[in-house]
């Protein structure tokens, strides 16, 4: 199969979107398929995986490089002439490529991955909030199936009016994220220096953005006993350490590999904050880590912390309950020993083998079909 994948984010840039692309393609290659990859001007590798890189004129938005519309994304997408176009969390470089393959006949699948409607509720852009929506329906629509990673993401888009909807998760790395780290010479170390006097280690692994809310640890402030760590950068620094301020907070900044699976074995809790996630992709990765989580009633979340089994759900903006979630795991070792385990437990069939076998099965019934109704992006109107 030939694929062309078409990211909105893509190395040196890390994150979720980043992470799925990367195991997508490492995938496409053990499977002895073929892909180009298209991504916006950042720097990325001229390859990966094997697979060719090509980088189109972008600009920068709150740290990320955003794709410009450009002729040379049709180019590409028409001299590969790939069986299927994957579109990674689609904003403008995606809808350009999706359209690309509309008008050249090829079918393309959109992944769902960002929240844009989500920005624009939370900054209480009122009327915006209705467009950035339009938007996204545009955006889809001219898609074959859309994929999406979590049943809150299905109900929006549902009532968004956004059609041939599909779930398709996260995979996980079982073997890198292992309760197993806690035992490791570098997670031992980093917990000395965490919890020199035995504390109870609260940790968050993610971008520091307003849409993460990290600035909600504080509710957990005069807890005794208790210890801070945040892996992760971004723009909100500044204003989430002004928050915290005085309070035992350790800033680990960003981690991969080796050094963020030692992260995860430091911690005995994990706490997420952020409403606005469509999966949660970090809170798969502590619960293979063997932790308890504690995350808000909203988003991905839902699917993946069953409440008082691998973890406590609280409801969003309620910092009480956030604060109780976290003392009753501090307070009990062998709850958080229990649910950590229930959460490895829940996510052992979610390897990224399983998963990326899954969505090559998506880009078959995508081409499927596109052979069976050829005209069905001719018209909105007419679906």
């Amino acid at each position: 199969m030939r694929v062309a994948v078409v990211s909105e984010s893509f190395l040196p840039t890390i994150n979720g979107v980043t992470t799925s692309v990367k195991q997508v393609l490492d995938h496409l290659q053990r499977g002895g398929h073929e892909a180009i990859v298209i991504v916006p001007s950042a720097g990325a590798p001229a390859r990966y995986a094997g697979f060719p890189v090509f980088e189109v004129p972008a600009f920068a938005y709150r740290q990320f490089p955003v794709g410009l519309p450009n002729a040379q994304v049709q180019r590409l997408i028409g001299d590969f002439r790939p069986d299927v176009i994957h579109a990674a969390s689609p904003f403008l470089l995606g809808a350009q490529a999706i359209a690309a393959g509309g008008r050249l006949g090829i079918p393309s699948v959109a992944v769902f991955q960002t929240d844009v409607a989500g920005y624009a509720r939370r900054n209480h852009l009122g009327a915006a909030t209705k467009f950035a929506w339009r938007v996204v329906r545009w955006i889809h629509e001219g898609a074959d199936i859309t994929l999406v990673p979590s049943s809150a993401s299905m109900a929006d888009l549902e009532t968004a009016g956004v059609g041939r909807l599909a779930r398709w998760g996260r995979g996980v790395d079982l073997v890198g994220y292992h309760p197993r780290n806690r035992n490791t010479v570098a997670a031992q170390r980093l917990r000395e220096r965490l919890a020199p006097r035995g504390e109870t280690v609260i940790g968050y692994v993610g971008r520091i953005a307003p849409e993460k809310q990290v600035e909600r640890m504080a509710a957990l402030r005069g807890m005794e006993a208790m210890s801070l760590a945040i892996v992760g950068d971004g723009p909100s620094t500044p204003q989430v350490k002004k928050r915290l301020a005085g309070m035992p907070v350790t800033w680990l900044g960003k981690l991969t590999g080796s050094d963020l699976a030692a992260a995860y074995g430091s911690f005995d809790i994990f706490l997420h904050t952020g409403t606005e996630e469509t999966f949660g992709q970090t809170i798969q990765e502590a619960h293979a880590s063997g932790l308890p989580v504690v995350a808000p009633r909203a988003g991905g979340p839902i699917d993946l912390v069953e409440h008082a089994v691998n973890g406590y759900l609280y409801e969003p903006g309620n910092n009480a309950q956030l604060r109780a979630g976290v003392q009753l795991l501090a307070t009990d070792v062998a709850m958080r020993s229990r649910m950590g385990e229930a959460g490895r437990r829940g996510v052992l069939s979610r390897d990224w083998e399983s998963t990326c076998d899954e969505l090559v099965g998506h880009y078959a019934r995508a081409i499927s079909r596109r052979v069976r109704t050829p005209a069905h992006h001719a018209s909105p109107s007419t679906r």
